[in-house]
């Protein structure tokens, strides 16, 4: 870093962390996209970030697969279907009315998706790191969509992460390696709106902490 961007002691000047504050609160899960297609550029940028997460051992596992084909979009859309009336089903009275009222996907709306996957038996890295372990590969691939999802914000694109899958099924229907493992199903697009609050607690499903439950031992 040139002396331009940091002060000698290291630290970003306050407009700066400022603003990355503000890129954090933002972040926010979108469910909500408008229709119009994303940048192909913007989005190769964005996907650039991946390469400056950290990684165990520098084994850099993660899988990335755009789902563009309308054979493989409809199957993951049939299988988030099937998974959410699964978990609604699970639930009882007031809360299964409130599970309902939920939107927890963009799958029909959003123009890009993306699954991301963590290749649990890379040589890369030489297992440094992973061997007591190995859950540290698929962390690695959450740091690298950390990074992704902060670098679309910056660029005006909202994500949004659908977790009600079954992840099995996705991976067949995708025809990936029977080693890599679903970290993560991502809808990609203009979000319909911006805020600093979750919207499962805007509808009331949950609240967040009021303070870092932080314990010392």
């Amino acid at each position: 870093m040139t002396g331009s961007v940091q002060d000698p002691k290291g630290c970003f000047p306050e407009g700066f962390r400022a603003e990355l504050d503000l890129l954090m609160r933002l972040r926010r899960d979108v469910r909500r996209f408008r229709r119009d297609p994303v940048d192909e550029a913007v989005l190769t940028r964005c996907l650039s970030a991946i390469s400056l997460a950290p990684s165990v051992g520098l084994s850099e596992p993660w899988r990335v697969i755009r789902v563009q084909s309308e054979t493989a979009r409809a199957a993951a859309l049939r299988n988030f279907e099937a998974a959410n009336a699964a978990a609604l089903a699970d639930y009882s009275e007031d809360r299964a009315a409130t599970y309902a009222r939920l939107k927890l996907s963009g799958m029909k709306e959003a123009p890009v998706q993306i699954a991301f996957f963590c290749d649990e038996t890379t040589e890369k890295g030489h297992g440094l790191g992973a061997r007591t372990m190995p859950e540290m590969r698929r962390y690695s691939v959450v740091t690298a969509i950390t990074l992704f999802w902060l670098a679309l914000r910056a660029e005006g694109l909202g994500l949004g992460w659908v977790s009600v899958l079954d992840p099995e099924e996705l991976s067949r229907d995708l025809g990936v390696p029977e080693s890599w493992r679903l970290i993560g199903y991502f809808c990609i697009g203009h979000p319909e709106r911006l805020s600093d609050t979750p919207e499962l607690e805007l509808e009331g499903w949950e609240q967040r902490f009021d303070a870092l439950p932080i314990e010392t031992r």
